[in-house]
């Protein structure tokens, strides 16, 4: 379909007057509004604007422009009815082949800090959204243009193709636009309906619009006989698993990039070079060192037998060290991720063809919100932000931990978060001696987590532990307290704190409470 008139009304006008210059060249007439037409005839291009074609000018400040059926019907007329062609020549309409319009910047208003309700009102497009929808429901007939990415493509086939766009092209043109107003009328209704009746906001909206993009398909889900697809949102928050670059190695599955974003979660928490090893979504090691090659060293020795087949995350750059010292333990590793990698890492790498290889910022920002489909519903809270610091903790025992505990206590405590619960993490020196991941019961936990120390043939005494929720009886303590470790930190809140803290002190352990609990379910 050979493209004659098209109308332009841009908020964003990054690249517009390139493209217009370029519809131009082809032959097509311009109708414009407001500040869009200025600029087009400030550099000099034939442009009508909106209101001197309908004859009607803009008004109520802007609100009404386009709202007109000399617009709307040359976009909704229908090109192979007769009789819809027949309506247009009886009242003198011609038909508007190509539709470009943003959308008032609604999204970008309600993200300024103090913004009211009657500035954000003000920006709801109307008329906008209107054409859009009546070019997208028309693409038979109309190409209808919502992102600037798409301009130079445009202008290439228009001109291999004398002036056309294809079906194709207007189909897919139409279903992007279908999505674009879709998040746009999202984007107002999640913003009204989490303000409250004082038009305060709310920590929820009563009316939950969710949008995301498919990235792939994957081959199978977390079974063979289950199919799966990983979205994107739309604009990834900086230092997400789904800004993910990969530099080699077989595509993604679905369990891969759970993990993953285990693995990334728990490592960028770290201000010190760190490794963390996930297995099966549970940290199986975790070590902070003075470099990256100390710290997997570490990690490794924490479990190497569940180490096998897992992913492996950085906080800093990877080099041939890192990769030299996965090689001498041939360690099997199913995905790496890291903020960068060396030249010679990645030449070190590339002999393991198989080794997803992910390379992606280090940004220590965090989601909103955390959502979880249950049956028939979605779970959604705030984001478990909390790191524990040192001035955060309260000591509740007759020995109070030394500066060296200290530091290994806020270590277990970080890790511990990011183990499912109940979650009992041992650790010394920097680095996880023995962790028990999702258990029933606490003390089962605790014996689990000891075993694993003892079987990786690591030394518990002096060691420090951290749950990620408070003890409801002694007997997790006893079992610790056996393994001759010597200082503990817990949330607190039990109705048997003073048991427990009763028995730390008959063990001689140093206890400390947080008052944050870390469940991870």
């Amino acid at each position: 379909m050979k493209i004659r008139q098209a109308l332009l009304s841009l908020s964003n006008k990054n690249g517009a007057l390139e493209f217009a210059r370029g519809l131009v060249a082809h032959g097509v007439g311009l109708l414009s509004t407001g500040g869009t037409a200025s600029m087009l005839r400030d550099a000099g291009l034939p442009v009508t604007e909106v209101g001197d074609y309908t004859g009607f000018p803009e008004m109520l400040d802007g609100r009404v422009k386009t709202l007109h059926p000399k617009v709307h019907a040359g976009i909704l007329a229908r090109r192979d009815l007769p009789e819809h062609m027949a309506t247009l020549d009886r009242h003198g309409i011609p038909t508007i082949d190509l539709v470009c319009v943003n959308l008032y910047p609604f999204r970008e208003t309600i993200a300024r800090e103090g913004v009211t309700l009657d500035e954000a009102i003000e920006n709801i497009d109307i008329g906008g959204p209107a054409m859009v929808r009546s070019s997208a429901k028309n693409y038979g007939g109309v190409a209808v243009v919502t992102d600037p990415a798409d301009y130079p493509a445009l202008l290439a086939e228009m001109a291999a193709s004398d002036g056309a766009l294809s079906l194709q092209t207007r189909f897919a043109l139409a279903s992007k636009a279908f999505v674009h107003t879709a998040r746009y009328d999202a984007a107002i209704a999640n913003w009204l309906t989490s303000l409250d009746a004082s038009n305060q906001p709310q920590a929820f909206p009563t009316h939950l619009q969710l949008a995301f993009d498919r990235v792939e398909t994957l081959r199978y889900g977390e079974n063979p006989h289950q199919q799966a697809a990983f979205y994107r949102d739309p604009t990834p928050l900086a230092g997400a698993i789904a800004n993910y670059r990969q530099l080699q190695g077989k595509a993604l599955s679905y369990n891969n990039i759970a993990d993953a974003d285990a693995a990334w979660e728990c490592v960028k928490t770290f201000e010190a070079p760190a490794c963390v090893i996930i297995k099966h979504a549970n940290p199986c090691g975790v070590a902070i060192d003075a470099s990256l090659v100390a710290a997997y060293e570490k990690a490794f020795q924490t479990d190497s037998t569940s180490a096998f087949g897992g992913i492996i995350a950085f906080n800093g750059t990877v080099d041939a060290d890192v990769v030299a010292a996965m090689n001498a333990r041939k360690h099997f590793v199913e995905v790496l991720l890291a903020p960068a990698f060396t030249d010679a890492a990645r030449a070190l790498l590339a002999s393991k063809q198989n080794l997803r290889v992910l390379e992606l910022p280090l940004a220590r920002v965090y989601h909103a919100h955390e959502m979880k489909r249950v049956g028939g519903g979605l779970l959604l809270q705030t984001a478990d932000r909390f790191n524990v610091q040192a001035s955060d903790l309260r000591v509740v025992t007759r020995i109070a931990p030394t500066a060296e505990q200290i530091e290994d206590l806020l270590f277990a405590y970080r890790v511990a978060k990011f183990v499912k619960s109940n979650a009992i993490v041992f650790c010394g020196r920097g680095m996880t001696l023995g962790v028990g991941a999702g258990q029933m019961s606490r003390v089962d936990s605790t014996r689990i987590a000891a075993s694993k120390a003892r079987s990786a043939g690591l030394d518990l005494a002096g060691s420090c532990v951290a749950s990620d929720a408070f003890f409801p009886f002694r007997d997790g303590i006893d079992v610790l307290a056996e393994a001759d470790a010597k200082a503990v930190i817990q949330p607190g809140g039990s109705l048997r704190d003073e048991e427990v803290i009763a028995a730390a002190n008959e063990h001689a352990l140093a206890m400390v409470f947080t008052g944050a609990r870390h469940f991870r379910h």
